[in-house]
């Protein structure tokens, strides 16, 4: 069915109240917010070879290409290795409490608690984190944003961020991530302006589980997804494609220290599990052009997606008839340029 325009529910006033009180940041509406561009960047795109990257003096032909044919493309040895260990010493800090930034998801494996306690062997994930300024020094890196801007224009947003510390696991697929399609959890399109920033903060390959793409997908529509039907554990909110095509070809990336991928949020991707006894971390950001815009989901294959999400705020804060687009709005921070829908 075609998209349509969302409009702002009512309710999520209330909601946007409780948020305000966790988020200092949001006590007042958003504003345009002028910031200077990284690179010269045609924000429209140029008919003929490219569709899914603009026009810049960033990306060589070849990666423009690559990224056209596959959906995604690997930067290698971009993020500083004293970032990274800034980004994991603060990383630490939350799992041991010692730092609670407002608004952040904390996921952890309950079951490990009694022998670890407060600790990075507990926490298997910090999502949302864009109230920690520390971590979100992730989502303004210059060297991470030439890239981005490449994909999105001037204008950008941080509209979702996670840090994951995939966790030694066992045949139980407790932290495996099915094959997936990001844009199934985004309300705002068009979908060729949004653009994830995936960064290994250690080295990421098959034995600890490095993250899996089906190179070309990105060409493909969004299709519908839902909790995968293995035995096991599954975690919640990890949807995954209903019906995959097992003889679509998969390439395992395997990462360094610092290297970092930029995908398409249609490609088709996932990780598997962590079958070594140390961690795999790595924190990542999707970016979304501003002039990118909301959409109602209602009659879409993600209504029941905004369904699950709206039964979890009304549990955590009593909120109801809140929309997709709402939760999106709260994460959603201006990074570089203006901001214009989102």
């Amino acid at each position: 069915m075609m998209e349509q325009l969302g409009k702002r529910s009512g309710s999520a006033v209330r909601l946007d109240t409780i948020l305000r009180h966790l988020s200092p940041r949001l006590g007042a509406a958003p504003v345009p917010t002028s910031v200077p561009t990284s690179a010269q960047v045609s924000a429209v795109p140029q008919p003929g070879r490219f569709c899914y990257t603009l026009d810049n003096d960033v990306l060589t032909a070849e990666q423009r290409q690559f990224y056209e044919d596959n959906g995604y493309l690997l930067i290698k040895k971009l993020v500083s290795d004293e970032d990274i260990e800034r980004f994991r010493k603060e990383f630490v800090r939350i799992c041991k409490r010692e730092v609670k930034p407002a608004g952040a998801m904390i996921m952890k494996n309950e079951s490990l608690r009694s022998q670890y306690g407060q600790s990075e062997k507990v926490v298997n994930k910090v999502q949302d984190f864009q109230e920690d300024e520390e971590l979100f020094r992730y989502c303004t890196l210059p060297e991470v944003l030439k890239y981005v801007e490449c994909f999105t224009g001037p204008n950008i947003m941080a509209m979702h961020t996670m840090l994951i510390n995939k966790l030694p696991d066992s045949d139980k697929q407790t932290f495996l991530h099915p094959m997936h399609q990001d844009l199934h959890y985004f309300p705002f399109r068009p979908a060729d302006r949004i653009v994830c920033s995936w960064t290994a903060m250690e080295r990421a390959d098959q034995d600890n589980g490095c993250l899996v793409v089906q190179p070309g997908t990105h060409k493909q529509p969004l299709k519908p997804h839902g909790y995968p039907k293995w035995e096991g554990k599954t975690n919640k909110l990890f949807h995954g494609l209903l019906d995959e095509d097992e003889k679509t070809p998969k390439v395992h990336l395997v990462m360094e220290k610092g290297d970092t991928v930029f995908f398409h949020p249609l490609l088709i991707h996932g990780s598997g599990i962590n079958k070594t006894s140390g961690f795999r971390k790595s924190i990542s950001c999707h970016f979304a052009s501003s002039e990118c815009y909301y959409i109602d989901v209602k009659n879409t294959t993600q209504e029941d997606l905004e369904k699950e999400l709206v039964e979890m705020v009304d549990k955590k804060y009593g909120v109801t008839s809140v929309e997709l687009r709402d939760l999106w709005n709260f994460r959603a921070r201006l990074v570089q340029g203006e901001r214009v829908n989102l």
